[in-house]
């Protein structure tokens, strides 16, 4: 079988497998959303922190909520790395640094999980399972939890309320990401994944030293690190790692929980809204992006370029054999076109096409399918953007699922795109201006550039890959990434939560012959082309100076 074949069969096999969980998943989400009954560990969760699940929130209380929450978790991580030392299981590490700490707090807690740091080098097992792994779970929930109040704000009327954040919390957790992450820790030890805790030893001779390795709960924390679109690993190789990710059955499995939920949550928004046609829409939306870009990724990493490539069948510097071009390309579109960030090949080693593909992915704002919960909205948002600029065409009032899109909402809408692109190219300027960071920099010129790029764009974006080839691990690239994976995260939430308040406050519009379909084919295809071109004006000059450049020159 040629490897293109068997990339291809690999793509059909995972759109087979997430069209087979897309209706009773999301269905089911759309029940544990809309329920009025409380799980028996659900109430004991609620008492011990004292929340009252039926009270009704408006976005101001909501938000409150979400940001104490992540404060907390903020300075939680933070706290337990800095001690770590004086923690059993430790493994002999020691305390990390007060910028990487910060780095890794803000990474974990709002969902990007990038990584200046070896995890198997740096991180004890309480750090990783009690500090991490939780955060890998509560961050996910609440993403979702964002989203949800979105839905509820085109889906209520006449009121402001968008429902309990601290019950949205507590059942993605208990309802969603838990079941489905024991489910998927069995099934990868079964594919070869480790899940132990033992120590540090060693397993041979190096380049004439010894090698160590120590173990870990390792499936547990890939299921939910790919289910939750976070993305550490446990290992600084990531999924490339054979103890994270053994073979291309695990390899598939893994993308296949990349894109699970956030696929998924289209079918929930359509329940919630009361029209499945409309889930279909942003569904087909999102697809349409994701199979363009997987598409055009593998054409670029199989196409020979030379007799390198011919003898190898391909562009196959910086991808594992076990998962060759076809394995690593379809990875790699996942994990940047949600905020995983997970990766199985090394980016900065693909062609100079190839690397702009991933770049591109997050520059879109994460919303194709995105990350879990953050794609949805941020797919919303896009759409309040499209009816828009339809209205603007055919001279009438914009409307989205019965509610008028007036001055209010399209400032918060607006204001909602213009943050990440702001934080990406203001803190890529200072670094490439000041005379400390670019010397982080492995390589000069085009690649150089976008070695920089990438970083903030995955940080900003909350996608949390890197492009490797930057020394991240610095006081600068520490701090100013930590900064714009909060900022990135939590900004966009404000805007979010605004405008889903302002939604729900409106009474609904009925439907006239001059109303846009947004159900249609058509409104489809108009949100793609307003993605595309509101991303291609943004960040068309930047992605000039990095990898179109490379690639041109290539």
């Amino acid at each position: 079988m040629s490897p293109v074949l068997a990339g291809v069969l690999q793509l059909l096999a995972l759109i087979a497998a997430l069209a087979l969980a897309y209706r009773p998943l999301g269905d089911y989400m759309a029940r544990v959303y809309s329920s009025t009954k409380h799980l028996r560990v659900e109430k004991w969760i609620y008492k011990a922190i004292g929340a009252n699940p039926n009270a009704e929130m408006r976005w101001p209380a909501y938000l409150r909520g979400v940001l104490a929450f992540s404060v907390a978790g903020v300075l939680f991580l933070y706290l337990l790395q800095r001690v770590q030392g004086s923690l059993p299981g430790s493994l002999g590490f020691q305390a990390i640094d007060p910028d990487q700490a910060f780095n890794t707090a803000a990474s974990f807690v709002a969902n990007t999980n990038w990584q200046s740091y070896y995890g198997e080098q740096a991180m004890g097992h309480v750090v990783q399972t009690g500090g991490l792994a939780v955060q890998n779970f509560v961050s996910a929930a609440v993403g979702i939890a964002v989203a949800v109040a979105l839905v509820r704000g085109f889906a209520r009327s006449r009121t402001g309320e968008l429902g309990n954040f601290w019950a949205d919390l507590v059942r993605g957790v208990v309802r969603i990401l838990l079941p489905i992450s024991v489910i998927g820790a069995v099934l990868l030890v079964a594919m070869g994944a480790i899940q132990n805790f033992s120590g540090i030893h060693e397993v041979g001779q190096f380049m004439g030293g010894s090698q160590q390795w120590n173990g870990g709960a390792v499936a547990s924390q890939e299921v939910i690190k790919e289910l939750g679109t976070n993305g550490g690993g446990y290992f600084n190789a990531n999924s490339a790692h054979p103890f994270e990710n053994p073979n291309p059955l695990s390899n598939l499995f893994e993308i296949f929980l990349i894109l699970l939920i956030p696929f998924a949550l289209t079918r929930t928004f359509g329940r919630m809204v009361g029209s499945v046609k409309q889930g279909y829409a942003i569904l087909a939306a999102m697809g349409l992006i994701w199979v363009g870009f997987t598409a055009l990724m593998m054409w670029t990493e199989f196409h020979h370029g030379g007799p390198a490539f011919d003898l190898a069948g391909g562009a196959m510097e910086g991808k594992e054999t076990r998962f060759g071009i076809g394995g690593s390309s379809i990875f790699a579109v996942a994990t940047t076109l949600t905020s995983t960030g997970a990766v199985n090949s090394f980016h900065s080693s693909f062609t100079g096409f190839g690397g702009g593909i991933t770049m591109l992915g997050m520059q879109l704002g994460e919303i194709a399918p995105g990350g879990v919960g953050s794609g949805l909205y941020g797919m919303l948002i896009m759409a309040v953007i499209a009816v828009f600029i339809a209205g603007l065409m055919v001279g009438r009032t914009p409307e989205y699922l019965g509610k008028k899109i007036g001055t209010r909402e399209i400032k918060l809408a607006a204001l909602y795109i213009l943050v990440t692109p702001a934080l990406v190219l203001c803190f890529t300027a200072a670094a490439m201006a000041l005379p400390t960071p670019p010397e982080s920099m492995t390589n000069s010129g085009a690649h150089g550039f976008s070695e920089v790029l990438y970083a903030y764009t995955s940080g900003a974006n909350n996608n949390g890959s890197a492009f490797a080839g930057l020394n991240a691990d610095t006081e600068w690239f520490n701090t100013t990434i930590g900064l714009a994976m909060l900022l990135g995260r939590f900004l966009p939430m404000v805007f979010v939560l605004a405008l889903a308040g302002s939604l729900a406050e409106q009474k609904p519009v009925p439907a006239t012959a001059g109303t846009l379909q947004t159900h249609k084919p058509l409104f489809t295809g108009l949100l793609v082309g307003t993605i595309l071109i509101i991303t291609g004006l943004t960040y068309f000059p930047a992605l000039a100076l990095g990898p179109l450049a490379e690639g041109l020159a290539s």
